[in-house]
């Protein structure tokens, strides 16, 4: 069970990176992404954190406090881009925010899991 616990964590990791990714050096480039962001903006300090928070998602570090700030923080992306559009989430395009939020907030309880750098800053 330990190995499922880490390919979620490393899965999803890759995925929110990939959103920082798009955002900050246009790669995947995407029609959503292709203008240029200031750092500083909202949209900025988002992808920063998409980028950072998903490269230590990934590696296992930090792991618990870093699920915690990503929750939240997919948390507030719900309810300020994607519910005052609809309650359903399949209407207002929120079901990847939730589940990046629900996923978060099981690694931010569980931990890691196996293969993380976690375990070596005990």
């Amino acid at each position: 069970m330990g190995h499922l616990h880490a390919a979620l964590r490393i899965a999803t990791g890759l995925l929110f990176l990939e959103h920082g990714t798009a955002k900050l050096f246009k790669f995947p480039l995407t029609e959503a992404y292709k203008d240029s962001i200031h750092l500083l903006s909202f949209t900025g300090i988002t992808a920063e954190f998409e980028f950072a928070g998903g490269i230590l998602i990934v590696i296992g570090l930090f792991t618990r406090a870093t699920a915690f700030v990503l929750a939240g923080m997919m948390g507030v992306a719900y309810f300020l881009a994607h519910a005052p559009q609809s309650l359903f989430p399949i209407i207002n395009m929120g079901e990847l925010a939730t589940m990046f939020c629900f996923v978060f907030l099981y690694l931010a309880a569980a931990g890691a899991g196996p293969y993380n750098l976690d375990t070596n800053w005990k």
